[in-house]
Order: structure tokens, then C-alpha cells, then sequence
């Protein structure tokens, strides 16, 4: 049985505990969270040691991994003092808000051959894992450009600030959000080269923003424009989607579904032919054993699971992938910052006279 930690017991870390504690190979036995009512409710109903301080935690538990599920500003320390103890990390998104300590920490891991992942559970939804084989295989040709969306309800008026909203804490929306979607293009076409026309917009919040637009540029000539609003009082809840251009055909991804059109073909992918092509989530997502809030949830958690027990230090969305995200978070922040471009002055043409003839110099 694996030992799992689970520190900070908000919405995500209450989901992984759940989870965990239901998973036939793996058992919560330590919680790691600053408030104590939450502690002593749990240690009353569930039996669990509970732990206030962190270092504590570490010293005295019996454990194999933790899962974080604490404030994005604290991801770095706690990841670094969990892996220099040996134990395996499962670390929620966005992984850390400098990319530096991302690069630091996914060497670290990788030197010390621990199982390192980071919660991007749309990699574990079946239509984003279906766009990105059939990227893969070619099915739409080259890809030529790509639209990634996220839109959501999270700030609709101004209001007292949450560590979500504060851009020192939690990164704001486009650390928060538009990860999201970045992460599924750093899954398919690897880390950017450089970003352009980064807009970072206040809508209600004072200290961070609540849109993010940017265009990334890929390997390969690959654009892609980012569009993400956490804003948007139209969805429901939060919305992802994905949508690739390619010399053959065309693919769009969310939740619920992988639209493919393809152009006529001598020899497309099995199960797909020339024109439309549905495939939804329900026929590409295998069944898990234990269900909070979509089956991507317990999926990402089985996969950490499976990999401990495996001796399989790489999964599918290690810290090295995730350190590609921070990475092209920075440049969309760092870009966003020099402000719009300046027009060159040019020279203005020399003044011209018309005449029912037409155009002369003067």
C-alpha cells in the first residue's frame, strides 16, 4: 500500500483525498493544512493524523508521496523539501509561478528517480488524448495554426481579494486559467519558441488579470492564439477547448467531444473517414474506479499511483512538461508587459493632384 500525504485540503485537495483514499493500491495517511477546525473535523470523523506545519509533516509521518494542493506560491518550497526527503510528488497546477524553480525541481526530481507529476487533468480527458494522437499520426496534415480556449465564471464582480486572485499568490488568470489550454499545446507541439501581442486585462479584480490573449509561436511554424477569460458569466463553469488547423482537415476538442474534418484521403486513421468524424468522450474514456467530479480526476491520480508501484519515475504530465507551461506563461507575461508596439515613422509620399485624368505628381 502507498503512503500518500495530501497537504492543503481546499476544493483540490479534499477531491485527491477522496480519491486516494478509494483507490485499492494507495491510503491517505497523513493531512497537511493550516486551518485547524478542518483538522480536527477530519481526525474526528476519519482517524487521520492531521499536521499544521509542513517540516513536521515530513519528519514524523510514515509516507511514500505527497499530493499539494496548497496555494501556487508555496508549490516550490514544498515540492523541494518533499523530493530532498525522498518521496514521490504529486503537485497541482500551475506548477510553480518562476520557471526557474520549475527547471530546478524537474532536474532534481529527475536525479533523484522519483515519480513527479503535476495536475493537468485534461491530458486524462479521452477527446484531448484522441486530438493529440490524431495530431500525431498526421491525420490533418501539418498543422498551420491553432486556437486554445478557456472560459469560466470565477470573478464576476469586484470583490475582496482570494489567493487566486492575487497575482503574487496564485498567478491570476493566466496562471490559474489559461494553463489549461497551454498545457494541452505544450502536450502536442512541445514548448514555444516566443509569444506575441500579449494582452493581460482587468475586468473587476484590482491585482491581477481577468483575461489573457497571446499568440505562441511552435518548432515547425505552428501559431497558436491563446484566448482565456475567467470572466464570463455565459459558461457555466469552466470551459476548455482546442481547435488545430492542419493542410488536411481540421480537429476541435472539449470535454464532451473530438470533432475531426478530414479532407479526402487514400488512408486515414481506422474508424475515421473523408468529412465529418465524431468521436465523444463516453466512447474514448476508459472506466475508472472511483468517480469525483469526472473520471480525468481519478484517472491522473491512478496514473501517479501506477507509476510508483511501476518504478516508472516519467509520466505524462511530469514536471518537465509542466516547467514548458511556466515557461510560456513568462514569456506571455513578460510580453504583455513591454506594452503594443510602436509604428515605425515613415516617410510620408509626396503630395499628388487628381484631375479627371487621374493621379500627378505635384
Amino acid at each position: 500500500m502507498i503512503r500518500v500525504a495530501v497537504c492543503g485540503l481546499g476544493k483540490m485537495g479534499a477531491s485527491h483525498l477522496s480519491i486516494i483514499n478509494a483507490h485499492p493500491m494507495a491510503q491517505v495517511t497523513a493531512v497537511c493544512d493550516p486551518t485547524g477546525y478542518i483538522l480536527d473535523v477530519l481526525g474526528k470523523y476519519t482517524g487521520l493524523k492531521g499536521y499544521a506545519d509542513y517540516g513536521q509533516m515530513l519528519a514524523e509521518a510514515p509516507l511514500d508521496a505527497v499530493v499539494i494542493a496548497t496555494p501556487s506560491r508555496l508549490h516550490a518550497p514544498m515540492v523541494q523539501q518533499a523530493l530532498e526527503k525522498g518521496l514521490h510528488v504529486f503537485c497541482e497546477k500551475p506548477f510553480c509561478l518562476d520557471p526557474q524553480d520549475s527547471a530546478r525541481l524537474a532536474a532534481l526530481a529527475e536525479s533523484r528517480g522519483l515519480v513527479n507529476q503535476v495536475g493537468y487533468h485534461n491530458r486524462f480527458v479521452g477527446a484531448f488524448a484522441e486530438m493529440k494522437r490524431l495530431i500525431g499520426l498526421g491525420a490533418i496534415g501539418k498543422v498551420t495554426h491553432v486556437l486554445a480556449e478557456a472560459y469560466g465564471p470565477v470573478v464576476l464582480k469586484p470583490k475582496g481579494s482570494t489567493w487566486r486572485t492575487q497575482s503574487s499568490e496564485g498567478g491570476g488568470c493566466l496562471y490559474d486559467y489559461a494553463a489549461h489550454p497551454i498545457n494541452l499545446l505544450n502536450w502536442c507541439f512541445g514548448a514555444p519558441e516566443g509569444a506575441s501581442g500579449s494582452v493581460l486585462g482587468k475586468v473587476f479584480s484590482r491585482d491581477t488579470d481577468d483575461e489573457v490573449y497571446a499568440t505562441l509561436r511552435f518548432p515547425g511554424g505552428v501559431a497558436a492564439q491563446v484566448s482565456v477569460n475567467w470572466s464570463d458569466e455565459s459558461q457555466r463553469k469552466m470551459t476548455t477547448k482546442i481547435t488545430a488547423w492542419g493542410t488536411n482537415g481540421r480537429i476541435y476538442a472539449d470535454r464532451q467531444e473530438c470533432q475531426v474534418f478530414l479532407r479526402n484521403t487514400e488512408a486515414p486513421p481506422a474508424g475515421y473517414g473523408p468529412g465529418w468524424n465524431v468521436k465523444y468522450t463516453t466512447e474514448l474514456t476508459e472506466e475508472v474506479w472511483f468517480y469525483v467530479r469526472g473520471e480525468e480526476y481519478s484517472a491522473q491520480i491512478d496514473h501517479f499511483v501506477q507509476a510508483i508501484a511501476a518504478g516508472r519515475k516519467a509520466t505524462d504530465s511530469s514536471f518537465a512538461s509542466a516547467a514548458e507551461t511556466d515557461l510560456a506563461l513568462e514569456m506571455i507575461k513578460a510580453d504583455a508587459a513591454q506594452g503594443p508596439s510602436v509604428p515605425v515613422a515613415a516617410p510620408r509620399p509626396a503630395a499628388r493632384r487628381f484631375s479627371l485624368f487621374g493621379a500627378r505628381r505635384a
